[in-house]
């Protein structure tokens, strides 16, 4: 079994969102990173922005080839989440608790942490504004700075959270509101939902919905419960090997799915969801629930929006292949903040993070990048409390697959690997900058079985 990169999904792990107060902190003789309020310097011979999965990563393997004091992360969060728990917090499985550690702490050390937020990126003139009017200077960046969550845009939303009954996996503030409306569910209906637009971990809203299920077929209440699956896709899944497997799932489960169904209003006040089918824009639909859970609009971080760096919606603009900048050749971008066409995991990051520090490598010989990232990107498909399909493709959604199994078929090992072993793997192997993907893996274990 390969001990890392087949699961490490589902997200690209954007840290919390509140700020540290101003101060020094000192480094401890456990040789924890500390680093000052702002930067001691205004350049570095590597800038990354964000301080998620990506941006850890790589700037663990920047300093490695720099030297320590010549990479800096811009990330104003002092808490760093492993969000691809939040699937088992959500149910109930795992504490939220688990998901979470100092921002200090995972900051590698000898890398300065720039506790502040980046405002406006001037690529033309090699620096960067922060929000607090410092302009940092670079030799090369590498952009990291995830994909914002966008409640505000359902109407009755975020202030519906306030009510009882509706939840999300989403978000660190919500997250344990879908293990409260799980456990109070009585009867009626549970409405999980897909939204209109690019998210992290396109298999979460479904993960949700499945162990929902379990759980009430385990607590007496699955009678009870009619379960609503309400996607603004016309697929279940982007894979069809992986779709009909799911789809097999949800004709045993009798679980109702409602493609071209984008969620618009949220009525937390009466219980009720509403609902516009895109196939016939303007046209609604209103459904009452007992449990609802969200699942946020998503897009690129306000600071990419018009930037130069960015394409006309707002990712990253980078080769597909070698994650450089189309443009800007000392400029790179890795995770959800661009726009590869692949699905937003941190298995995509951890694929990512091998080729980008060949890339830049090269780069910085003053030769062509010539290692290529195949889109691989990977989603743990958690069925129920002990099974998880596992999801493994490419840039053209066909399976690459890491075992020489069919991973299609629901497994006890796979969940094991997700729930238990894929954790200690993401702080210890993928953060540090040792992991870049399960590809050697796959080959050795292939080579094997000829």
């Amino acid at each position: 079994m390969s001990p890392f990169g087949a699961a490490l999904c589902c997200s690209c792990l954007r840290p919390g969102v509140w700020l540290l107060k101003p101060g020094i902190q000192k480094k401890s003789f456990l040789g924890l990173h500390t680093a000052a309020r702002h930067a001691a310097k205004d350049y570095y011979e590597v800038l990354v922005l964000g301080g998620g999965s990506g941006g850890i990563a790589m700037s663990a393997r920047m300093k490695r080839k720099v030297g320590a004091g010549n990479v800096a992360v811009v990330e104003p969060s002092k808490t760093h989440y492993y969000q691809p728990l939040w699937t088992l917090v959500g149910a109930g499985a795992k504490q939220l608790s688990a998901s979470a550690r100092p921002t200090e702490n995972v900051m590698p050390e000898g890398v300065e942490w720039i506790k502040s937020r980046v405002t406006a990126l001037d690529p033309d003139k090699n620096c960067v504004r922060l929000d607090n009017d410092v302009k940092i200077s670079y030799k090369y960046l590498i952009i990291a700075l995830g994909i914002s969550l966008h409640y505000e845009k359902i109407k009755g939303l975020p202030e519906g959270f306030h009510h009882p009954k509706i939840g999300s996996n989403y978000s660190v503030h919500t997250v344990e509101k879908t293990w409260k409306a799980l456990q109070d569910f009585k009867e009626g209906n549970a409405i999980f939902t897909f939204p209109n637009t690019p998210v992290k971990c396109a298999g979460a809203p479904q993960k949700i919905m499945y162990l929902s299920e379990a759980y009430w077929r385990k607590t007496g209440k699955r009678p009870k419960a009619n379960i609503m699956f309400n996607t603004s896709l016309g697929v279940i899944f982007g894979v069809k090997k992986y779709a009909d497997a799911l789809l097999e799932i949800i004709e045993e489960r009798n679980i109702a799915v409602n493609y071209k169904c984008n969620l618009v209003e949220v009525r937390a006040d009466k219980q009720e969801a509403v609902f516009e089918n895109l196939d016939k824009p303007g046209e609604t639909e209103v459904h009452q629930y007992e449990m609802l859970h969200v699942t946020p609009p998503m897009g690129p971080p306000d600071v990419l929006i018009n930037s130069p760096v960015s394409d006309e919606i707002g990712w990253v603009d980078v080769n597909k292949e070698t994650l450089q900048h189309k443009k800007y050749p000392n400029i790179f971008g890795i995770g959800d903040c661009t726009n590869l066409p692949t699905s937003r995991t941190a298995a995509a990051v951890a694929a990512q993070s091998g080729v980008l520090d060949k890339t830049i490598s090269l780069v910085m010989k003053n030769q062509s990048p010539t290692k290529k990232y195949d889109g691989y990107t990977s989603c743990p498909l958690v069925t129920s409390y002990n099974k998880v399909i596992l999801a493994e493709f490419d840039y053209n959604a066909q399976p690459l697959e890491t075992f020489p199994i069919d991973q299609s078929k629901q497994r006890t090992t796979m969940y094991h690997m997700k729930a238990d072993m894929m954790p200690f793997l993401y702080w210890n192997a993928l953060l540090k900058g040792y992991w870049g993907g399960p590809a050697p893996i796959r080959k050795l274990m292939h080579l094997g079985l000829k």
